[in-house]
């Protein structure tokens, strides 16, 4: 991550995947253009999005390209501040996914190839919600503005999570209003 590194991410995409996390109705077709738009645009060798179950007290994939079944089936991703940096809602970057102590799974990591990885926050106003990770089979350098433009799509992103899981609710509220019998109507 240093600032003589060639950026990849310029304006016209920015605007081109901000205008798509605007404008797409399709959440899940969503997840699966940005994972696969971040990987060729920083040719990487995978990409994976992550939603926080506050519940379960883990993350649970919404959307991956470039990595094996076998390497996202590894185990669940918990939320624990030696794995994450959900406490602290900053980028962090793991060089090496085989010798870092917050690496859950680092034998799997080795056995899918993969040496680095960079966590971009979800996040909807001040909570982070989800993460966007982004695997290499080397050591990244990655320009500083253009994680920076990463962050804020991970902002826009949060808010398109957190506005579909208000419309979900209201869903249920309305299938709960409908099914009740209509003397509950009555005054």
């Amino acid at each position: 991550m240093t600032q003589e590194t060639k950026r990849k991410f310029y304006l016209k995409e920015f605007k081109a995947i901000s205008h798509a996390i605007a404008t797409y109705e399709d959440f899940n077709l969503l997840v699966k253009h940005l994972a696969e738009g971040v990987c060729r645009t920083f040719n990487i060798q995978g990409a994976s999005i992550m939603v926080l179950d506050e519940t379960e007290g883990q993350f649970f994939r919404v959307s991956s390209y470039g990595i094996s079944q076998e390497y996202l089936n590894k185990g669940p991703v918990f939320v624990d501040t030696k794995y994450c940096t959900l406490d602290t809602g900053e980028v962090a970057l793991v060089q090496d996914l085989q010798n870092d102590s917050r690496v859950q799974y680092p034998e799997a990591a080795k056995k899918e190839g993969l040496a680095s990885l960079l966590a971009i926050p979800i996040k909807y106003r001040n909570a982070t919600i989800g993460v966007i990770r982004l695997y290499n089979t080397e050591q990244m350098d990655i320009n500083e503005e253009d994680i920076n433009s990463l962050c804020v799509l991970g902002n826009q992103l949060g808010v398109v999570i957190e506005n579909n899981g208000l419309k979900n609710f209201v869903d249920q509220i309305k299938m709960a209003i409908d099914s009740l019998p209509p003397r509950m109507f009555k005054a």
